[in-house]
């Protein structure tokens, strides 16, 4: 088969699966490895490589979920407050294998755009290589991250704008 129809059959296929239909199997190390190395191939301006990942994984993923959670629990008004959600975040960190925090490092050198948009293309890179390996895989950007910045230890002119959730399917 061609590259190109390859290529076609990857993008044409690529889709957000969420964790509740994750196996619970883990990911082969060689195989995350090779997702995370796509996303440096993504194109970037200055070539600056804006994106920062953190990798969750084991309890560090279920420490992610249960700071996610308490997050909710302290930012939502005691009358929009739904233990059905709260619950839901520790499960959902809980059926994924990894959890990938997406940030972007700004620069300075560029428009806050430009290195955003290379992010988002270095997490496309991700989803690409995730279907080539039938990883189902999602990148959610609930309210929360805002908070997640002192957690994850970013800098000032870092930002964090999703969480890549991943697990074989």
């Amino acid at each position: 088969m061609e590259k190109s129809q390859v290529l076609k059959e990857i993008i044409e296929s690529r889709k957000s699966i969420f964790p509740k239909d994750y196996t619970g199997a883990d990911i082969e190390q060689e195989v995350l490895n090779e997702i995370l190395n796509s996303a440096t191939f993504a194109p970037n301006h200055k070539r600056t490589k804006p994106w920062r990942f953190k990798v969750f994984k084991n309890e560090e993923k279920l420490l992610l979920g249960q700071k996610l959670a308490e997050i909710y629990k302290s930012t939502v008004l005691p009358e929009q407050f739904l233990e059905k959600k709260y619950l839901s975040i520790t499960e959902k960190a809980g059926k994924a294998n990894v959890i990938v925090t997406i940030s972007v490092n700004f620069s300075g050198l560029l428009p806050d755009w430009e290195e955003i948009a290379a992010t988002a293309m270095a997490v496309q890179n991700m989803y690409l290589t995730c279907t080539a390996h039938n990883i189902g895989c999602y990148w959610s950007s609930p309210g929360m991250i805002k908070h997640l910045d002192e957690f994850l230890g970013l800098e000032e002119n870092q930002k964090c704008y999703g969480l890549f959730f991943m697990g074989n399917i």
